[in-house]
This record gives C-alpha cells, structure tokens and sequence, in this order.
C-alpha cells in the first residue's frame, strides 16, 4: 500500500468518525431554543451596555470641558485679582508718598 493509498484511508476514516460524532452529538430542539433565547439575551444586553458606555463618555466629555472652562474661568479671576492688589499697592505707595509731601510742607 502506498502513502497515498494510507492517507486516503485515514482521510475517509476521519470523515467517517466525524460523521458519527455529528449524530450522535445533536442536541434536542428545546435546547436549541434555550441556546438562541441566552443568545439573544445576550446581545440585548451587550447593546444596552454599550448605549449606557455612548451616555457615560458623552457626559465624561461634557464635564471634562466643565471643568476646562471653570479652570479657565478660575485663572482669569486669578490675574484679575492679582492686577487689582498690584494697582492698589502702586496707590498706597502714591498715597504714603503724596502724605510725606504734605508733611514736608506743613513744616
């Protein structure tokens, strides 16, 4: 017998074995059923987390730009600040400098 004749050989006794494994494997309908109903639940619920992840990073996003523009709003109010205590330091300084003035006068 030749190597090919040998493979062929085991080749058709694959099929053969695979075959009867099929049959003897099928499961009964109402299983089937059960299956595709677990199925179906599944992908139900596969869909309902993915809309309720779409929800979350859309309000993930809008907070994050919230947070950016009172970030922004916050520095603004800093330099605000920060100019108002520099110009009213330059007008106590003007102001201790104007009542030296007036002292050295009234002397």
């Amino acid at each position: 017998m030749s190597i090919i004749e040998k493979k062929e050989k085991n080749l058709i006794q694959l099929i053969d074995k695979l075959n009867s494994l099929s049959l003897s494997y099928s499961h009964p309908t109402y299983e089937i059923e059960k299956i595709k109903t677990e199925k179906n639940e599944i992908l139900r619920q596969k869909n309902e987390i993915e809309n309720k992840n779409q929800v979350l990073l859309r309000e993930h996003k809008y907070l994050k730009d919230k947070i950016k523009s009172l970030q922004n709003e916050a520095q603004k109010r800093a330099e605000l600040e920060d100019n108002f205590n520099r110009e009213l330091d330059e007008l106590n300084q003007e102001t201790e400098k104007l009542v030296s003035d007036i002292e050295k006068w009234q002397m």
